[in-house]
């Protein structure tokens, strides 16, 4: 699928800071994989089987959206069994991406599911099973079968990543650092050698790589209500496109429909797996509005179910939203999603015989770094994975559960292409800019960081998120500009604020392409543009001015 016009994004220096590449303390790695959840994980370990890798993290190994995932990963287990098969689970992804799907793409990550399960499973992950010995398999969302594996209930992203960092910790090829901050990647001469790195026992310093990956996740933390854990706030996203690479559709965020909306609690995910075993989705007045809006009534689409929400409490000024599960077995639910009802139990109420008030947060980055079939991006010797990716598998809307599988097939894919290319001869050693990068801010205010988070997050829920009009996101727009022209030219020296000088960064590559998107698609919907138009079955793009790629 072609490309719209590139758009060049908001101005911003290569560097956020400077640096010396003859005075930094310097690590050598073969494969130099940046975060460490499904995706990342996955390639490390292929990639160990030939190579080197370091592995880096922002907080703790296991602190990724992975860890979160609850409701289950998407695989066709037996394509011989009469009541799913490939061709159907591509179909589901293809109607769900509204026309910007990939067909190759979604046709081999399918396919590929089964071996790389297989793995998974080998590898120690463990999923429900049924007394006969079978799968436990739930529906979700867009699914027309139940083949949504899932673990613990309601734990599956943490059973993934306990499995596979188990392996990752053993493996003589591979080393962690831990609590240590991706500032930018390293580009010589057009490639990428590897990324320049702080934490708070060394201070900056240089990996050298002769293969990166970024597998660093999504953005969520840019808006006000989200799903997502503190640590996804763009990086890798933002880092990239420093670097030059393209991105794809960032216009597309993915906005769940159910997250707990409790005074005084974060906005916990309530799987769509609740759906699927029956939940009834319903206002205050004990309405079940989905039925009638779409075939699949509480089980359509994403995007569909977050908007009807939207609409049905503007019809009823807010009064309210509620998940029902009441009318289902409480001591099945409870034994389905034990974290589920520890979370609501904790606030006071019990989910199996009281409503459960719910709203939709952003929830999954559905664009990202633009990368071939095996990860590779637009910069030689840099691959892209998982959230952090646009790999076209999603298009403008992601069919549930299949986040963590497009993690499993692309972390196989760029880990063994990243470890062919790092176990190459001679042309295969990393190279260094060998010269002072020199960073001169234009001028030097106090940004008081917590308050300009706070402030981005509030402008980009109210004027990006759900529901979206020219007038907004033009305002939205001028605004980050506004506050870019003075924090990101500023040199900072911690984390806090280079993830702010991020979230600025990917929150303009949102708002410029969800205004060239005349139309709605997917999770992009405009109320000034309410219908798909064929001029837009593009890929948006958007790319750094002077990018090297």
């Amino acid at each position: 699928m072609k490309s719209g016009p590139v758009l060049e994004g908001i101005e911003t220096r290569r560097y956020l800071v400077p640096f010396d590449t003859r005075e930094l303390p310097l690590r050598w790695a073969g494969v130099l994989v940046l975060g460490s959840g499904v995706a990342g994980l996955s390639a490390a370990l292929e990639a160990a089987q030939h190579s080197s890798v370091l592995i880096v993290t922002k907080a703790r190994a296991k602190d990724s959206n992975t860890n979160w995932a609850q409701g289950g990963i998407a695989a066709v287990m037996d394509p011989e069994v009469k009541h799913d098969s490939y061709e159907s689970h591509a179909e589901d992804t293809l109607v769900a991406g509204a026309g910007l799907c990939e067909e190759e793409v979604v046709d081999f990550v399918v396919r590929e599911a089964t071996p790389r399960m297989r793995e998974l499973i080998a590898g120690g992950a463990r999923f429900d099973e049924e007394p006969d010995g079978s799968y436990s398999k739930t529906k979700e969302g867009g699914h027309s079968a139940a083949r949504i594996l899932h673990a613990e209930g309601d734990a599956t992203g943490k059973e993934i990543q306990r499995a596979l960092l188990s392996r990752a910790r053993e493996h003589p090829r591979i080393r962690f650092l831990e609590h240590a901050f991706a500032v930018d990647l390293i580009t010589h001469d057009g490639e990428c050698h590897g990324a320049l790195i702080w934490d708070a026992t060394q201070g900056l310093q240089l990996v050298a790589a002769r293969a990166t990956i970024l597998a660093a996740g999504g953005a969520g933390r840019v808006f006000r209500e989200t799903t997502n854990p503190n640590v996804a706030t763009g990086d890798g996203l933002a880092m990239a496109y420093r670097a030059g690479v393209v991105l794809h559709d960032m216009e597309f965020m993915q906005f769940h429909p159910t997250t707990l909306y409790v005074a005084g609690a974060a906005r916990v995910l309530l799987t769509e797996a609740l759906r699927g075993e029956g939940a009834h989705l319903v206002d205050s007045e004990g309405e079940r509005f989905m039925v009638g809006q779409h075939e699949l009534a509480e089980l359509a689409p994403r995007d569909i179910v977050a908007r009807a929400i939207v609409q049905r409490m503007h019809d009823t000024e807010g009064r309210g939203i509620y998940l029902d599960l009441r009318h289902l077995d409480a001591e099945h639910l409870r034994g389905r999603f034990p974290g589920i009802d520890r979370i609501c139990r904790s606030y006071g109420f019990d989910f199996t015989q009281e409503r459960v008030p719910v709203r939709p947060s952003a929830h999954y980055t559905i664009g990202g770094v633009a990368i071939d079939h095996h990860g590779q991006t637009s910069i030689p010797r840099l691959w892209a994975i998982g959230e952090a990716s646009c790999s076209g598998l999603h298009g403008a809307n992601r069919l549930a559960s299949n986040s963590l599988l497009e993690g499993l097939v692309y972390g196989f894919r760029a880990g063994k292409q990243a470890s062919a290319l790092a176990t190459e001869s001679l042309g295969g050693v990393a190279r260094l800019p060998l010269e002072a990068i020199t960073v001169e801010p234009a001028r030097r205010v106090e940004v008081d960081l917590e308050d300009m988070v706070a402030s981005l997050r509030a402008l980009t829920w109210r004027n990006l998120a759900i529901e979206r009009t020219r007038t907004g996101m033009q305002e939205a727009n001028e605004q980050i500009v506004r506050w870019s022209s003075y924090a990101l030219e500023q040199v900072f020296a911690g984390p806090r604020a280079w993830e702010l000088q991020n979230l600025l960064t990917v929150a303009a590559c949102m708002a410029q392409t969800a205004l060239w998107r005349e139309e709605s698609r997917g999770a992009h919907h405009r109320l000034d543009f309410p219908e798909k138009s064929d001029d837009y079955l593009l890929h948006s793009a958007v790319q750094r001015s002077g990018g090297e790629a």
